[in-house]
């Protein structure tokens, strides 16, 4: 290394903004190297809550405020479609439906009332992963906005939470999310 470069080096290190500025390029450097390796996999993230978003208002008489203190709209379907019950119903019979069954056969169980995203994050899932075995009573519906809904279905394990959406009034299963209990 030439002598300058060497000589202007050691003055860096040796004054107190030199090491502070080392000190800050090493901790953001692993700050960096930290989030390449997180396990922070969110290509299979799931809904993670099933009530509806609370309502927020910055001063309650101003009329021109975003969020509405009325209820979302209830979730209605299109003519000849299935409601949002009886998908979340059928999807989780087919979730819970994993013994005995090869992988294929279990996803060809759950893939007609899954969007395409859904059905192929769940591709290639080992069937024998499913925590729970049967579904008890019906699932309880929680409209969170026009054309989305979410299903909470109680299982023998735990609660299956459903996330659908209706896009064009015909509803499909596009996210699910477990608690076991």
């Amino acid at each position: 290394m030439p002598r300058f470069v060497e000589l202007g080096l050691n003055r860096i290190f040796r004054s107190r903004w030199g090491v502070a500025l080392v000190i800050a390029a090493l901790v953001l450097l692993v700050v960096g190297i930290g989030r390449l390796f997180s396990d922070d996999d969110r290509a299979g993230a799931v809904i993670s809550t099933v009530s509806p978003a609370p309502v927020l208002s910055a001063n309650p008489d101003d009329d021109d405020s975003v969020i509405s203190a009325d209820p979302p709209p209830s979730p209605t379907s299109g003519p000849g479609t299935a409601e949002p019950e009886a998908v979340a119903y059928a999807f989780a019979s087919a979730w819970v439906n994993h013994r005995n069954v090869t992988a294929g056969a279990w996803h060809d169980g759950i893939a007609p009332n899954a969007t395409k995203n859904l059905a192929d994050s769940l591709s290639g899932v080992d069937p024998a992963d499913v925590p729970a075995d049967r579904v008890l009573g019906r699932p309880a519906i929680v409209p969170v906005g026009d054309g989305l809904v979410d299903a909470v279905v109680t299982t023998n394990a735990g609660k299956l939470t459903l996330r659908l959406v209706a896009p064009d009034k015909h509803w499909l299963v596009d996210g699910i999310d477990w608690d076991a209990s």
